[in-house]
């Protein structure tokens, strides 16, 4: 469904209309969703930024359903170096096309360095020099295109958390080899999923130009319907008569991710009669924390110590000046280039917003575990 805001001119105030066509999932997205489409159908190529769960897997995957694609996906933080980069292109790659076809492509091109196993998996020769595992990476990324010419059917690769392979691709070669291949495929579309950061790291592809589409929060009335339409699915409704609906709201702070699991939980908690009230909302918050918790832990745990008291701050205290004197006095944090550091990399991680966003937290629930956590 999809969320129409007209004003009511006789009382002046905004009114949410429903459009029936648009899935559930698409509410509030649906001009994103539709641009999404219409680039993978012209031979586009994309870069897709946004917060963890502002769901931009959901509409990529979508688009890419809606033109007739292949999706071949690669998950780049599981990628530790080059020749698990190299691994999950293999498997990308062995689930999209016929076991005889890629053993009969391996035998042709690159016995050298990838063997087709007699259980059908394509697989990477284990210790292979840098020089061999770069001539690995070169004849993969023939085979999207291949594939979508043998199949007649577009090929979409989506690279999820993309800028990941940084960590391991020190001088840039991997990232830019795939950059340059953007534009050589005629039958392929490369998807970037980033964060909202990356943003400027592609605005000055004069080369390899990449459209952005940007994932912001959803607008409070928006989540509101999506939230009653699922749980309406349920049998179940916010009390009208209680503030449960602006609690929820007030959590989950525009986060799509963050909607979805506590309305999960809200079902688990059912009542019998079907209405969710305040107390029903505050107990699912709850809960839903003190299951996250292990979760939250492990994430403070591998941050840097700068990175920590700074999301910590945040939580406590959004700003739209993190860098202004008082800010820094009234939080004990260090000025310069280990504060701005601290806010680059958590940008970059995709925990807080930037200054369009006024530099607040991201997940919202973290930040209300954070709350809880430190007072």
């Amino acid at each position: 469904m999809l969320a129409n805001t007209v004003r009511n001119e006789d009382k002046g105030e905004k009114v949410v209309s429903v459009d029936l066509s648009t899935p559930l999932q698409l509410i509030g997205r649906s001009i994103e969703f539709q641009r999404i489409v219409e680039v993978l159908a012209q031979d586009g190529d994309l870069l897709i930024t946004g917060v963890p769960g502002s769901g931009r897997r959901t509409l990529v995957r979508g688009g890419a359903q809606e033109v007739g694609a292949i999706v071949l996906e690669i998950d780049c933080i599981r990628a530790t170096d080059g020749e698990r980069f190299l691994q999950l292109l293999a498997e990308a790659i062995n689930q999209s096309w016929e076991a005889k076809k890629i053993q009969a492509w391996v035998e042709k091109n690159a016995q050298e360095f990838l063997t087709f196993h007699h259980e059908k998996k394509l697989k990477v020769l284990r210790n292979l020099n840098q020089k061999q595992l770069w001539q690995t990476f070169e004849l993969l990324l023939q085979l999207p295109q291949i594939i979508a010419v043998d199949l007649q059917q577009r090929v979409v690769l989506i690279l999820h958390s993309f800028p990941h392979i940084r960590s391991w691709d020190r001088h840039n070669l991997w990232e830019m080899t795939f950059r340059q291949k953007i534009n050589q495929d005629s039958e392929v579309s490369y998807v970037l999923i980033a964060t909202i950061a990356e943003k400027s790291n592609y605005l000055d592809e004069n080369n390899h130009p990449l459209e952005t589409i940007q994932l912001p929060p959803l607008a409070n009335d928006i989540l509101a319907m999506w939230a009653r339409e699922i749980l309406h699915k349920e049998g179940l409704t916010f009390d009208s008569r209680s503030q449960a609906l602006q609690i929820f709201l007030e959590a989950v702070q525009g986060h799509i991710g963050d909607a979805m699991v506590l309305i999960r939980r809200l079902q688990i908690l059912r009542s019998s009669q079907g209405l969710i009230t305040e107390q029903d909302v505050e107990k699912a918050i709850a809960e839903l924390l003190k299951d996250l918790s292990m979760t939250y832990e492990s994430l403070l745990m591998i941050l840097p110590a700068n990175q920590v008291h700074l999301l910590e701050s945040l939580a406590l205290n959004p700003t739209e000046k993190p860098q202004s004197k008082d800010y820094i006095q009234k939080h004990g944090l260090s000025r310069g280039g280990s504060l701005q550091g601290a806010l680059t990399g958590l940008q970059h991680k995709g925990l807080i917003y930037g200054a369009e966003q006024g530099y607040k937290l991201a997940m919202p629930l973290l930040a209300l575990w954070l709350r809880q956590r430190l007072r």
